[in-house]
């Protein structure tokens, strides 16, 4: 456990971090990946590091590059609006303690991003940050106080003597807004230097170092040739003027990620487990482990997936799953890590822990999509380092032109060029409006995998809906079943179960829910060679013979069950309205299975709202026809294919965007993954897929197909504040350096204009935190159900 042993002050030099070397402890904060090279069987670990020193987005790119350039590292992404770095790198070549090193040496700090050392991180930064502001704030007012009497006095009313006191108290006052307010300023300016890069901190510490020095020189001899005007009203004002800004950033910017924080702090740093003699005490969750039974109290959140074994309650899932109508627990139901219980203690047996619990998966995804550069942010960085370069040329021929009239008057316009000018401002325009939006969609149980994703979706013109389980409920239930002369029905359903287990798809979590819901037992087999054809069926061979005497004939051992459709199956059958999917052996039909499924009770207003927005909407499924076109119908589409497979699919997708059109493509996330990372963007509707499975760029996680306008509109909102933001920071570096250039804006003035600059394009972000929502936004109101409470038509019989 690493809790209590970094701190912002740590340094790679500091012998702590080889305690970083050992597997057991990079565990913590770091994980195994695939390799890219689908041929290389090299070992790679990806890890979470949180920064410190970031100012501006020409520091990430620094950081990119130096540790891209570090042997052993495979690739480096790194977040100037999450302090935060993913690293990939191979432990055979490299260690965590180089990386640290690495990253030390390029000027920054780095330490492993578990929660409870980004949490003490923040405090710590907050607090050092709070007293340079403290400070700043109250030489200013001091300052100023001095300064007062020459601005409403004119030449030759105050005596030199008085005026030499005034300036020297001013100057005192100054030393602490040098040298303790503005430390940051400079340490990361000689950073930049010692790295020969240029970022935000360079012009600013520039502009400080120079109007101290002339104010210093005019106080010490006011006959220099700099002349005799003090600035130290100026300086103290700027100061304070950009550290306040930052502060109140960093506050909007914590607003403005506002549910990935919740969500990433949810779970508690330590839970009650039960010991051997029965007792409970309280261990780090890092110490748990499946199988262990916890106690979770009233408010507490649960630590991981587990099943309840003692107590019943109703829990908060709302963070994790957008649905905000709390949900009743009762023995023996399952529950998830990250979701809060509200009414009393229960007992839980873990069954899943850490990164693979769903709640471990969406806070993996979450950081992931959060350090991702969308196009317009890498734009922006682009432009930052020679826009800076720009502004220190421009700080130069300011001072050059003014020089033979006026030494200090040149140098403090200068100063007031390299003050006023804020890429800081076009940095931030498109990662503050998106991540704004990704805490908004996280939410309404809504997941951004690629941030892109955002401004893909602004773009659709067309979508393309599957059927089952996208516009139909995810809970379909067996209606019927009929079997082959000899096989029971429940014998059947167990059989179909046996094989439907390895499938996600919503028609086997059917069968597997119907199996469980008539208490039926496991057929008394092993299945291997198990293969799945994506949109026609599952196949599996028997590698152990079934007990049962009901099964025993139908299945010997080597026999192949497949399961699904007519044409999988091999079965010739006559057309019919219903939905039914077939279970067959390599001697023909076992049986068939009628579904019944439920079109989305707001479906048709979601189709609507789609079409109001002039989107073009077709419908591709692998089902019938008849059934097909039962589904578009009712719900208001009118371009409808059926008995589409994966292939058909993709042709259509294919074709559409020849034809120049944007497509969004909706499906299960599982069985569309080929047209899903085709499409140019798409959502995973399904419920019940693993969030490590689902091929799209959004995942619903409450499957509430009435968020999808909702979604499209908001994205909409978020580009058009992105390109506002990115106007504004324009505008405001098209007028404030010429007239920082021409000395019509003085220094502190500067200050004040990039610190409001920065502010307004944070709080334009700020706006994008509440969902846009319309007329088909039902959350809350009309809660979906859950597979927890599903019932089958059929359990009964199948008991009997």
């Amino acid at each position: 456990m690493l809790t209590n042993t970094f701190s912002t002050e740590d340094t790679p030099s500091n012998a702590a971090w080889t305690i970083l070397d050992t597997e057991d402890q990079w565990q913590a904060f770091s994980k195994p990946v695939a390799s890219q090279d689908l041929q290389s069987t090299q070992q790679l670990v990806q890890s979470d590091l949180l920064l410190d020193g970031l100012r501006c987005a020409a520091c990430s790119g620094i950081i990119e590059e130096g540790l891209k350039s570090t042997p052993g590292i495979v690739s480096a992404r790194v977040s100037m609006s999450k302090r935060r770095a993913v690293v990939v790198w191979a432990p055979d070549a490299t260690l965590p303690s180089k990386i640290l090193t690495a990253i030390h040496n390029l000027g920054y700090s780095a330490f492993p991003a578990t929660q409870h050392e980004d949490d003490l991180a923040s405090l710590q930064k907050q607090r050092a940050a709070f007293w340079r502001w403290m400070v700043s704030g109250f030489c200013m007012m001091q300052v100023m106080m001095y300064a007062s009497p020459t601005y409403f006095t004119t030449p030759g009313e105050i005596s030199s003597d008085i005026l030499h006191l005034l300036n020297w108290a001013s100057w005192l006052l100054s030393l602490p807004v040098l040298l303790f307010s503005s430390s940051a300023f400079f340490s990361n300016a000689l950073r930049d230097l010692k790295q020969k890069q240029i970022s935000m901190d360079l012009p600013v510490a520039l502009g400080i170092i120079i109007t101290f020095i002339v104010s210093s020189a005019a106080t010490f001899d006011p006959s220099n040739w700099w002349g005799h005007t003090v600035y130290f009203d100026s300086l103290t004002m700027f100061v304070f003027f950009l550290l306040s800004a930052r502060l109140v950033e960093v506050k909007l910017h914590r607003k403005t990620l506002g549910a990935l924080d919740n969500l990433a702090s949810r779970i508690p740093e330590n839970t009650e487990r039960q010991n051997p003699d029965g007792t409970f005490a309280r261990v780090l969750n890092s110490k748990l482990k499946v199988g262990d039974v916890v106690r979770v109290q009233i408010g507490e959140a649960f630590p991981a997936d587990g099943t309840i074994i003692s107590g019943n309650t109703s829990v908060d899932e709302s963070l994790l799953t957008g649905e905000s109508t709390p949900i009743q627990k009762n023995l023996h139901d399952d529950v998830i890590a990250g979701s809060y219980n509200l009414r009393q203690p229960v007992c839980i047996t873990l069954n899943t822990i850490g990164e693979s619990t769903k709640y471990g998966q969406i806070v993996n995804l979450i950081n992931n999509a959060a350090v991702e550069k969308p196009r317009l942010s890498k734009l922006a960085d682009r432009v930052a380092r020679p826009f800076l370069l720009f502004v220190m040329l421009s700080a130069a021929g300011a001072a050059a032109l003014l020089w033979h009239i006026d030494h200090g008057r040149a140098l403090m316009t200068a100063a007031a060029v390299l003050i006023v000018t804020c890429p800081c401002a076009l940095s931030l325009a498109t990662p503050a409006a998106m991540l704004a939006s990704a805490s908004a969609f996280v939410k309404r149980g809504i997941l951004i995998k690629r941030i892109q994703a955002i401004e893909n979706i602004a773009d659709i013109d067309t979508i393309i809906f599957d059927k089952t389980g996208t516009l139909t409920e995810d809970h379909i239930q067996i209606k019927a079943i009929s079997a082959k002369v000899g096989l029971s029905e429940a014998a059947a359903l167990t059989l179909a179960a046996a094989v439907a287990q390895h499938s996600m798809h919503p028609i086997s979590r059917a069968l597997v829910n119907a199996h469980k819901a008539g208490n039926l037992q496991a057929p008394a087999m092993e299945l291997d060679d198990i293969q799945e054809t994506s949109g026609a069926g599952i196949s599996a061979k028997i590698n152990s013979s079934a007990t049962d005497a009901s099964t025993a004939e139908h299945c010997a051992v080597g026999d192949e069950l497949k399961l699904g459709s007519a044409m999988f199956c091999g079965i010739a059958i006559a057309d019919t309205n219903t939905q039914q999917v077939y279970l067959a052996n390599q001697q023909g039909w076992l049986a068939t299975f009628t579904l019944q499924e439920a079109i989305k009770h707001n479906a048709a207003l979601a189709i609507a709202a789609l079409k109001e927005a002039k989107l073009a909407i077709e419908l591709l499924s692998g089902d019938r026809s008849n059934a097909v076109e039962n589904t578009a119908t009712q719900i208001g589409i009118t371009q409808f294919q059926a008995a589409c497979s994966p292939e058909d699919k993709l042709l259509r997708l294919q074709a559409l965007k020849r034809e120049g059109k944007k497509v969004l493509m909706v499906g299960d996330g599982l069985n569309d993954g080929p047209i899903l990372a085709s499409a140019h963007v798409s959502i995973a509707m399904g419920k019940g897929v693993p969030l490590t499975l689902a091929h799209a760029d959004y995942v619903f996680l409450n499957g509430d197909i009435s968020q999808i306008p909702n979604l499209i509109r908001h994205a909409k909102q978020t580009m058009k504040i992105i390109k506002e933001n990115i106007a504004w920071a324009i505008v405001y570096n098209l007028i404030s350096i010429p007239l920082a250039f021409f000395g019509i804006l003085s220094a502190w003035l500067a200050g004040l204009g990039m610190a409001v600059s920065s502010l307004i394009v944070v709080a334009n972000a700020l706006r994008l935190t509440k969902f846009a929502s319309s007329k088909t936004d039902t959350q809350g109101i009309d809660a979906l159900e859950t597979n927890n409470h599903e019932t089958n038509t059929i359990s009964d019989s199948l008991r009997s």
